[in-house]
Formats: C-alpha cells, structure tokens, sequence
C-alpha cells in the first residue's frame, strides 16, 4: 500500500490559517482530501461547507474530510487510514494537518520519521507555513517557534498584505521576503492575494515519493537556492538590524560532494549530526552516491536528533551524481559541519584500510 503524502500548515497565531483553509476547503481540486485540525488551533469552519458530520469527521460538498484531533494525532491517523480502508469514509488520498499557532513544526515533522504507525501509513510531502504582513517581523522577533516554522517550509505564504498602510505595503513586502529568504533561501514564497495562486495545488503538492521513478528529486531538494554565494561581512552588519534575535542564528546551506561516501562514512556523519548537533540540526534532507551502491542515490531525512533510515530510489535523476545535503541549523554553522564531514572521511578512510589488511587484501 502507498504511504499517503502529507501537507503540514503551520503558522503562527493570527497569521491567516482559518481564513486560507477555509478558503481551500471550497476549492474542488481539495476533493478527496482529509484535513486534521489540531484541536488547540484556530480553525473556525463556516458551517455552510457541511453537507453531512458525526462526532469527529465533517464530509464537505467539494468531498473533502474534516477531522479534528482530540488527544493523540498518531490515533486520530491511523484511525482515518483503517476507517477509509473500511470504507467507512470516502476514500482520500492526501491529508493536510493544520497545526496549532504556538506550535514549532519540529516534533510533527519527528513524528513522521520515527513513529512506525504513521512511517507505514503517511510521509510528509510539504510543509506551508503563514506569515502575517502586519504582525508578522515582530513575531519572528520575539517568538522561535515562529522562525522555526518558516526555516522548515517548502512554501511561504504572505498574508494580511491588504491590512498594510498602501504607502508602505510595497517596501513591507520587500523588507519581509528579504528575511524570509535569509531565514529559507530555498522556500518558495507566494502572496495569497495573487489573482494567480492555487491554494488547493499548494496544499496537495506531493514532495518526493523515493518510491515514485517520476518523483521531481531536484525540486525536492532545490540544492542550487542554499549555494548562493554568502553576503560579505559589511552587508552582513547592514542587515543584521533587520533579522531577530532568534533567525540572525539560522544557517542555510547544501554541501556538495563529487566523491562518492562510503556507507560506513555516511553511518558516522549521521550517527555524529544527531549526538553533535541535536536540536540544533532543524532538518536535513539530502541524496547521496554511496560507494557500494553506485547506480542508486540513497535519500536521508531528517529533523533535530531524529534520522529517517535510509531509502533508495531507483536511479539516478540526471547525470549529476553528486552527493547533495542540506542542512538547515540553528546556533551552528557550515564550517563545523564540514569540518565534522573531513574528520569522519579520514575515520571512515583508516576503518577501510584496517578492514582490507585483516582480510589480506
């Protein structure tokens, strides 16, 4: 069976997931879609979208399920998975979780990776997060949990823009996209009052499928949006008046590796990321050239200390066979991380020489 991919909306209190959910839960292309609502959220669904309910599951008229969680999300899901395959409820083949307001993304993306229930079953495709025009740099000033949830985006949605005084709102826009890109150089960051925007295509968005041949790799990773070359130190200073106390440690970068790694150096670096850089280490997501398996990328995944094992995809994408991780952290930066990478090469380089003489090669 499938895993069924899933959507997290996150986004800090006030910063428009009522209104953008209500808005896509009227859109058709969110049939066949099951929306769980964090009972601690702000979700305040207009009635009128109801066509049938029970004590938890709304069926709306566009097909969509509404959900809400009382207790224990990884009940509330499994529950939704056992009661389709019952055919108890419509069958739907994407979730979208809206999170609570004050909640930092990180243990819900963990969630994912390590419960067994919820590994079988679902995997995360993309993460959205709401940001608040008006109230919005403020937040990211005094609150972490709102940094966090904007560093571990896919997609960036700018709310509230018509709130904003028309003499400023242009200069607003700019100032507050320029720190979400310092923040999450790869996310993708969209106006939700562009006449252009889906927002039922946004919340549907698959992400990568390892098992799926078609899965768009690149995009997942979009390596090439953490490569852009670092500001120097002066441009540095002149925005560090612009960023918090809470992003200005936020660090965005893809390390590249023409070599290929071999399996025993990949173990340690991944054994020495979640005892090293714990909570720190906000995600990682990369593909790599493993020296033993060189026809097939393996796929790593990762929040804070917990590390997703490892999976494969068929082949390669493309003829790049590089090894590409990104790594997004907080409080560490790119040159421990490398320095970490060059110190495990050469344990890992001595652990292959002893192994070769022992077995008199």
């Amino acid at each position: 069976m499938p895993q069924t991919p899933v959507t997290i909306l996150t986004g800090f209190l006030g910063s428009g997931k009522t209104t953008l959910l209500n808005r896509a839960l009227r859109d058709p292309s969110m049939a066949h879609t099951a929306v769980v609502i964090n009972e601690f959220g702000e979700m305040g669904l207009d009635h009128l979208l109801a066509a049938q309910s029970n004590d938890t599951i709304m069926v709306l008229e566009n097909g969509c399920l509404c959900c809400t969680v009382f207790g224990d999300l990884v009940t509330t899901l499994n529950n939704l998975y056992h009661a389709r395959e019952a055919g108890e409820i419509s069958r739907f083949d994407h979730v979208v979780i809206e999170t609570s307001g004050l909640a930092d993304p990180s243990p819900l993306n963990q969630a994912f990776l390590s419960d067994p229930t919820l590994s079988g079953l679902y995997r995360i495709g993309t993460v959205v997060a709401t940001v608040d025009a008006v109230n919005g740099p403020d937040t990211l000033d005094k609150h972490v949990e709102s940094v966090h949830q904007v560093a571990l985006a896919d997609h960036i949605l700018i709310t509230k823009l018509d709130l904003v005084d028309p003499a400023k709102a242009s200069e607003a826009e700019a100032a507050l996209t320029a720190r979400l890109h310092r923040i999450n150089p790869a996310a993708k960051i969209f106006r939700i009052d562009d006449p252009a925007f889906e927002i039922g295509a946004l919340l549907r968005r698959v992400g990568l499928d390892p098992a799926e041949a078609k899965s768009d790799v690149n995009a997942w990773l979009n390596a090439a949006a953490y490569q852009r070359p670092v500001e120097h130190d002066h441009a540095h200073h002149e925005h560090d008046h612009q960023r918090g106390l809470y992003d200005r440690d936020i660090a965005s970068f893809c390390f590249v590796r023409e070599k290929p790694i071999p399996r025993e150096a990949l173990r340690l670096l991944l054994d020495a990321l979640q005892q090293n850089l714990g909570p720190n280490l906000l995600r990682v997501k990369g593909i790599v050239n493993i020296a033993e398996e060189p026809d097939r990328p393996a796929v790593i995944q990762g929040v804070q200390h917990l590390l997703h094992n490892l999976t494969w995809l068929e082949r390669w994408p493309d003829a790049d066979r590089r090894s590409k991780i990104v790594f997004i952290t907080q409080a560490f930066d790119r040159a421990e991380v490398e320095d970490m990478i060059a110190v495990l090469d050469r344990v890992a380089a001595r652990t292959a020489a002893a192994r070769a003489r022992a077995q008199g090669i």
